[in-house]
């Protein structure tokens, strides 16, 4: 008997080259059902329909067609289990050898913000899960595909012969689609129900109790998706992660992404970056011609705050940059890979903690923002869109040159990872003063100028909002800040661009804020 290939997906994207190969090359018999049998067949394909095979039609429109003995038997059956043997025999129900699927788009469907409460209970798959959960619970006997990025590899180990290895891994990327799935419909209807925050929790798996919270009498926990954002960390070395670090390794992973992550992914390094956070807000971010350089200069923008702060870097660490680390007290470092003698000099460092954290759990990780406030949750987009300089505009009479546009970009990018109201002052790739969390922004600019020192003079200085009255740029050019950059869309924008251009410093305006609380 040929062995049985069951399809059914909603993201066909590469299903018919893989239900070639499965047929043409390796001898399939394929069962599908509803578009995909029709895409299938479209392709010139023998597709044995799942009405077919169970002897019953698909009801309910469509509500209820693979959940029937004649599939789960075929997908459970345990081959060579005397008993299942018998019941497959008796109820003539061939096994079934590879389940490919994946889910109706409930995700897509519920992104957008209009849509009613019917089309999206409607868009939840449960004929789906279960066909996944059952081929990942037999998975010594049954291969389970959820993703179309694993089908080469697939068809590329099929021709050897699939081992239990790539079964295991394959049944745990299923029950982490399956969990992703109904963590997202949990979510989405604890929004739409106004569920308390601690609600929603229930659907993330506890990753560990954490010692305390902010404070010592806090008691605090950590839940975490498997393999998504942090929870796909892993810590080489060091002491117990506390709240505190959490935080702070978010607030500087979330900034040294401004300029890529790691190696491959969406977030391809394209400039070595090195930033170290103290409190959530940056006090210095650097990139350099190497990550050693990246990171001195990221220290020496502010060495006396980097003591016992928490350093992300963009790229692998190796011995220099290592040796670069142990030259201050730090609370955690975070890249995506350390060297083998980058993690031997670390190792004279035994209480620092050496997180790696791989640019394909950044990318899993999602869009939302989520936060907690009395009684609920707050969740908004990530403030991660990408920068366009292109639509920016020049306020000032002097177009600022190519060297300050290089400033001027590299000061947005960091901006937006300060508390407001933010103001930062920086040049050539570093950070030379930051001013955070002041209830006004001429007190942050003067704390950033002030900690710029005479470095102010030539340099740029960023804005994350608008300048409601003319004294923090009077205070800018003071300094000898030679650009500025801001949204715009005060009511006195004429006033600040006038004082610009009485003391001949370039005004750019970007026609977004970026606030931070």
């Amino acid at each position: 008997m040929a062995p049985i290939a069951l399809l059914s997906v909603s993201n066909k994207h590469g299903i018919v080259p893989l239900a070639e190969s499965l047929h043409r090359i390796h001898g399939f018999q394929l069962l599908s059902s509803g578009g995909t049998a029709n895409v299938l067949e479209d392709a010139g394909l023998p597709v044995t329909r799942v009405s077919e095979h169970t002897g019953a039609a698909e009801i309910l429109g469509g509500r209820v067609k693979t959940l029937h003995p004649r599939v789960h038997g075929g997908i459970l059956a345990m081959r060579g289990d005397p008993d299942h043997e018998v019941d497959l025999e008796q109820h003539q129900i061939p096994p079934i050898d590879v389940v490919v699927v994946n889910l109706y788009p409930f995700r897509e469907t519920v992104a957008n913000p209009q849509v009613s409460w019917e089309t999206a209970i409607e868009n939840i798959d449960i004929g789906g899960p279960a066909m996944v959960r059952a081929a990942a619970k037999n998975h010594a006997h049954v291969a389970v595909l959820t993703r179309p990025d694993q089908y080469d590899r697939f068809l590329v180990a099929l021709s050897d012969g699939v081992d239990g290895e790539l079964r295991r891994e394959l049944a745990l990327e299923a029950f982490e689609h399956t969990a992703a799935y109904d963590v997202a419909i949990s979510h989405w209807m604890g929004e739409r129900l106004t569920e308390q925050a601690s609600q929603w929790l229930e659907a993330i798996p506890l990753r560990q109790r954490l010692r305390y919270g902010e404070n010592p009498h806090q008691q605090a926990a950590w839940y975490s998706a498997p393999k998504q954002g942090w929870g796909g960390a892993i810590q080489l070395q060091g002491k117990e992660l506390s709240t505190n670090n959490l935080l702070d390794l978010e607030a500087a992973l979330a900034t040294v992404r401004e300029f890529g992550y790691g190696t491959d992914g969406a977030h391809q390094a394209v400039q070595d970056a090195a930033v170290v956070v103290k409190h959530t807000n940056p006090c210095g971010v650097a990139i350099g011609t190497g990550m050693a350089s990246a990171l001195s200069r990221a220290l020496d923008a502010d060495r006396v705050s980097a003591f016992g702060g928490i350093v992300a870097l963009n790229g692998l660490v190796d011995a220099t940059t290592a040796r670069e680390l142990t030259s201050l007290f730090l609370e955690c470092v975070v890249a995506p890979g350390f060297e083998p003698e980058a993690r031997k000099i670390l190792a004279s460092k035994a209480n620092l903690r050496l997180l790696e954290l791989a640019p394909g759990a950044v990318d899993a990780s999602g869009r939302d923002h989520i936060r907690t406030i009395l009684g609920g949750v707050l969740v908004q987009d990530q403030d991660d869109q990408s920068i366009d300089p292109t639509s920016w505009t020049v306020a000032s009479k002097r177009s600022p040159n190519a060297e300050e546009n290089e400033d001027l970009t590299f000061a947005w990018r960091l901006v937006r990872h300060v508390r407001s109201n933010a103001i930062v002052v920086a040049r050539a790739g570093q950070s030379l003063g930051v001013g955070a969390g002041q209830m006004n922004r001429v007190g942050s600019a003067r704390l950033a100028l002030e900690a710029a020192g005479d470095q102010a003079r030539g340099a740029v200085l960023a804005s994350d909002g608008f300048f409601p009255f003319d004294d923090t740029v009077r205070l800018a050019a003071n300094h000898g800040i030679c650009a500025v950059i801001q949204p715009g869309g005060s009511k006195r924008d004429a006033d600040s661009i006038a004082v610009c251009d009485d003391f001949g410093l370039a005004m750019v305006l970007t026609g977004k804020r970026h606030f931070l609380h």
